[in-house]
C-alpha cells in the first residue's frame, strides 16, 4: 500500500484535467512520449522513467473500463503494480500507430527523417523521385498554344561507374555492419526497433574504392533538354505531365515524372477573365459624341468596332469570339472594349472658340453637372 500511495495520480503526469477527452489525452502522451523518448535521450534514467510513467498512465486513461475503475478506486482499481501493470501490449502499442502517424514518421521522430531512407532499404528497387520546372508564359503564348524547348537539371547515372559509385574495375561489397541487410536493430527499455544503417546508408552495401567521377553516389548532375507542348488556352496552374523525365529510379527502378507548371504573365493591354479578355480603349470626346469605326487590338490582329453617336465613358462593348481559346476546347472566348473618353488638356484659340460657341448653342452653365446634381438631391431630401 506504500508503493501505492507513492505513485502520481495519471492525470497529473499527462498535465491534463479529469474531464479530458480522449483525444486530449492522446495528444498529451504523445507530446510527453516524444520528449522523453528513450532513443532521444540515450544514457539519461530519468528520462526513460518518465517515459514508462507516462505510458502508464496512457494505457490507463485511454482505456474507458481501466479508466472508469481508476476513477472510483484509485490505482487499486486498475491493479498497477508499478510500470507491470501497463503492459505496452495494450492501448499503447495499439494505438502507437495513430498517435505517431505512419510508422515511417517514428523514424522521422525518432532518427531525424530516416524513415525515407529505411523504406528504400527494405525495398532495393525504387522509382525516382519526380521533379517540378515552373514556367512563365506569355499571354499570347498561351492564346496560340507552343512548343518549347527547356533544360532540366537532374540527376543522372554516372557514365564512368555506370552507376555502381564504384571506381572501374571494383564492385560494391556487404556492409560489415549491418550484414548487407541496410537495418540495424536496437533495444531501448522495453521494446527494439530496427533502423536504416549508418555506415551504408541503408543500402546493404559499402563502396571502398568510391568513382572519382560520382564521388560513389553513383550519379551527377546534368541538364537534359526536354520538348513541352503547351495547349491553346493554357491558364496559371496548370500542370503539365512528362512521363519518364524526373530523376533516375534506384536499383533499376524506373523514374520519376517531370511536372511543369505554368503561369501565364500580365499582358500590358489584355486583362484575362476565364477565356474572356479585356481591354480599355481611349476614344476623343467628338467620336463620343458623334460616333465613330475604330481600331480595336485583339489577340489575333486588329478590328474595325463602330462606336455609335452619345457613347458614354466606361461603355463595354463585346466582341464576339475575339477571347481566350477554351482549354477543352468548347470553343472561344469573348473580348470586351471598355471605352474611355478623353478630355482634351490643351486646346487652340479655335478650339476653345467652338467648345464655348456649343455650350451657348446647348444652353450650358458653366457647371451643368454640379447643378444637375444639386437638382436631384433636392428631388430626393425635399428642399
Amino acid at each position: 500500500m506504500a508503493i501505492m500511495a507513492e505513485k502520481r495520480d495519471y492525470y497529473e503526469i499527462l498535465g491534463v484535467k479529469k474531464n479530458a477527452s480522449k483525444d486530449e489525452i492522446k495528444k498529451a502522451y504523445r507530446k510527453l512520449a516524444m520528449q522523453y523518448h528513450p532513443d532521444r535521450n540515450q544514457g539519461n534514467p530519468q528520462a526513460e522513467e518518465k517515459f514508462k510513467e507516462a505510458t502508464e498512465a496512457y494505457e490507463i486513461l485511454s482505456d474507458p473500463d481501466k479508466r472508469r475503475n481508476y476513477d472510483q478506486f484509485g490505482h487499486a482499481g486498475v491493479n498497477a503494480s508499478g510500470f507491470g501493470g501497463a503492459n505496452f501490449g495494450g492501448a499503447a502499442f495499439r494505438d502507437f500507430q495513430d498517435i505517431f502517424g505512419d510508422f515511417n514518421d517514428i523514424f522521422d521522430h525518432f532518427f531525424g527523417g530516416a524513415g525515407g531512407r529505411s523504406r528504400r532499404s527494405r525495398s532495393r528497387v525504387q522509382r525516382g523521385d519526380d521533379l517540378r520546372y515552373d514556367m512563365e508564359i506569355s499571354l499570347l503564348e498561351a492564346y496560340d498554344g507552343i512548343d518549347k524547348q527547356i533544360e532540366v537539371p537532374r540527376q543522372t547515372l554516372c557514365d564512368n561507374c555506370s552507376g555502381s559509385g564504384c571506381a572501374p574495375g571494383y564492385s560494391p561489397e556487404t556492409c560489415t555492419q549491418c550484414g548487407g541487410v541496410g537495418q540495424v536493430s536496437m533495444s531501448q527499455g522495453f521494446f527494439s526497433i530496427s533502423r536504416p544503417c549508418n555506415r551504408c546508408g541503408g543500402t546493404g552495401q559499402s563502396i571502398k574504392h568510391p568513382c572519382v567521377q560520382c564521388h560513389g553516389s553513383g550519379r551527377v548532375m546534368t541538364r537534359r533538354k526536354v520538348n513541352i507542348k503547351i495547349p491553346r488556352g493554357t491558364m496559371t496552374g496548370l500542370k503539365l505531365k512528362v512521363q519518364g523525365e524526373g530523376e533516375p529510379g534506384y536499383h533499376g527502378g524506373p523514374p520519376g515524372d517531370l511536372y511543369i507548371v505554368l503561369s501565364v504573365a500580365p499582358h500590358p493591354i489584355f486583362q484575362r477573365d476565364g477565356d474572356d479578355v479585356l481591354c480599355e480603349i481611349p476614344i476623343s470626346f467628338t467620336q463620343a459624341a458623334l460616333g465613330a469605326e475604330i481600331p480595336v487590338p485583339t489577340l489575333n490582329g486588329k478590328v474595325n468596332m463602330k462606336v455609335p453617336a452619345g457613347t458614354q465613358t466606361g461603355k463595354a462593348f463585346r466582341l464576339s469570339g475575339k477571347g481566350m481559346p477554351n482549354l477543352r476546347g468548347y470553343g472561344q472566348g469573348d473580348q470586351l472594349v471598355r471605352v474611355m473618353v478623353e478630355t482634351p488638356t490643351r486646346l487652340t484659340t479655335r478650339q476653345r472658340e467652338l467648345l464655348e460657341e456649343f455650350a451657348q448653342i446647348s444652353g450650358e452653365n458653366s457647371h451643368p453637372q454640379s447643378k444637375s446634381f444639386l437638382d436631384k438631391v433636392k428631388e430626393v431630401f425635399g428642399g
